[in-house]
C-alpha cells in the first residue's frame, strides 16, 4: 500500500489524538515533571533518616545520600539554626531541609519559592515520615530565615 500525503496526514492526526489520550489517563499523584534530587547528609546508622529517605523516593524525588559521623559540623556549615535541628539535614534547589519535613511541603517550597532559608521539622516527632509507629503527635513544619527567625509554614 502507498503512503499519500492524505495518509500519512490521517496516521499523524491519530498519532497526535492517541498522544494526548494516553497523557490524560496519568495517575492522579503522578508529576509529569521531574522532582530535583534532595542530596541528604545523615549518621551511617540511623534508621529513621533511612525511612525518610524512602518516603522522599516514594514521592518521586531522587536522592544522593551521603553517610557523616559529623553532623553537628554539616549543620553548622550548611547555616541550619541550633533551634531547629533534628537528625537529618538535606538541600534542594539552594533550600536547606532540616529533619522529617514532608515531601509535600518540600513540593509547595519549590513551587513558591519563598525568600527563606529552608524548612525544618525541629526533633523528631512521632508520626513524621520516616518516625511512622503505632503512636502520632502533632507537629509542625517551620520555614527559616539566614538569621535563624522562625514562621509556621505547615502543622500537623
Amino acid at each position: 500500500m502507498k503512503k499519500t500525503p492524505v495518509r500519512i496526514a490521517a496516521i499523524a492526526t491519530m498519532s497526535i489524538s492517541l498522544a494526548f489520550t494516553t497523557g490524560a489517563v496519568r495517575a492522579p499523584n503522578e508529576n509529569p515533571t521531574k522532582k530535583p534530587t534532595i542530596t541528604v547528609y545523615k549518621d551511617p546508622s540511623c534508621g529513621c533518616c533511612k525511612n525518610w529517605i524512602e518516603h522522599l523516593i516514594k514521592h518521586g524525588y531522587r536522592v544522593d545520600a551521603k553517610d557523616s559521623p559529623n553532623m553537628a559540623e554539616i549543620k553548622h556549615t550548611l547555616g541550619v539554626p541550633d533551634a531547629v535541628t533534628s537528625c537529618h539535614t538535606a538541600m534542594v534547589n539552594g533550600y536547606l531541609i532540616e529533619g522529617h519535613v514532608p515531601a509535600a511541603d518540600i513540593d509547595r517550597l519549590l513551587v513558591k519559592k519563598p525568600h527563606i532559608a529552608g524548612l525544618a521539622v525541629p526533633g523528631m516527632p512521632a508520626g513524621s515520615p520516616g518516625m511512622e509507629g503505632p503512636r502520632s503527635e502533632h507537629y509542625k513544619v517551620l520555614s527559616f530565615d539566614k538569621n535563624g527567625k522562625t514562621s509556621v509554614f505547615a502543622s500537623y
